[in-house]
């Protein structure tokens, strides 16, 4: 019978057009000669797969580990629903410049013309330089002539709905809503497992190779939709000790927890997996059925499979935050 615990991952870290060294700076890493502007914490994307870097699993990536105990890893509903493989994507962002303007194709478009999943995902502001700001949704009503009109023109910024940002604030992008990143704005990701992205506008500026950076013009309006929402914030109570519920959305859900003394986390009963990022203050993770138990410094996360998803969060250093992913499955 094999034995499961919390699962650490070597550093996977992206360098971009965009990106800083907030990153490398946050983690104690190494510097890079590029910027890096992702680090992918928790990865089954076949481009960029997680290797373990702790306990009897280290060195093994995960996909293969899956393959091995899909039903202890993932869940066995999680397991049954994505048939085998792991739905989620989490990562860290670092826009020390503007992301391009860009949305992300639904699971039906995704799977027919790339044989993937679609890309729904959210983002939790960790830190944001004053002024800082992103784009989330259209401010206006537009088509597909005029959308295609201002990707010519590059006006394309005027009618998106542009929001200022400040540490905790949230953020769901279904696949179809337009977004972008702005400069000065360090955040966390969850997604579903999908490298797909469609570039409306990227300012006219070189890729990392001195190159223009391909735009898909086609696929992206195709992909967007167009719906005007009155407000494109998530809103919730936040809490300093505790766990407060962010979100949840067909394809995950999202809690914070803050706290100063040893929290009781048992979420077994969604029969999932579950991503716990630590955002502010180390903490251990420690296994009520079994004592297994990791640090988790402040920058890292680990994957907790579904078999031991009871566990305490234990601070180390006076206060943790710690973000939470799982897949909200009914008992």
């Amino acid at each position: 019978m094999e034995h499961f615990y919390p699962l650490l991952f070597e550093p996977n870290l992206h360098e971009t057009v965009w990106g800083g060294d907030r990153l490398t700076t946050w983690k104690a890493l190494p510097a890079h000669a590029s910027p890096v502007g992702e680090s992918w914490e928790v990865s089954a994307v076949p481009s960029s797969i997680g290797i373990v870097a702790n306990g009897p699993y280290k060195g093994t990536d995960l996909v293969s580990l899956i393959n091995r105990s899909p039903e202890a890893i993932l869940g066995g509903q999680v397991s049954r629903q994505y048939k085998g493989k792991m739905p989620l994507l989490v990562k860290l962002i670092d826009a020390q410049r503007d992301l391009s303007i860009q949305v992300h194709p639904n699971d039906e478009m995704a799977q027919r013309v790339h044989g993937k999943f679609g890309k729904s995902e959210m983002w939790y502001i960790i830190s944001a330089d004053p002024g800082a700001y992103l784009y989330v949704g259209f401010n206006r009503k537009i088509d597909e002539t005029e959308c295609k009109q201002r990707i010519a023109d590059g006006t394309i910024t005027d009618v998106l709905a542009r929001h200022e940002v400040h540490p905790g604030d949230v953020f769901y992008i279904p696949a179809g809503r337009v977004h972008a990143i702005g400069a000065g704005i360090l955040l966390a990701e969850v997604q579903q497992s999908s490298d797909l992205t469609y570039r409306i506008y990227d300012y006219n500026r070189p890729g990392m190779d001195g190159k223009p950076r391909e735009l898909h013009t086609d696929l992206a309006t195709e992909a967007l939709d167009y719906h005007v929402e009155s407000d494109y914030r998530t809103h919730y109570s936040p809490t300093d000790e505790g766990a407060v519920s962010l979100l949840s959305t067909p394809y995950f859900t999202i809690d914070l927890v803050e706290t100063s003394v040893p929290f009781h986390r048992n979420l077994t009963q969604h029969d999932s997996f579950v991503v716990a990022m630590c955002l502010a203050g180390d903490c251990k993770i420690r296994v009520r059925t079994t004592g297994d138990e990791v640090l988790l410094h402040e920058g890292f996360s680990c994957m907790i499979p579904a078999v031991v998803a009871d566990y305490d969060l234990i601070p180390v250093t006076g206060h943790t935050k710690v973000l939470d992913a799982y897949i909200a499955n009914k008992p």
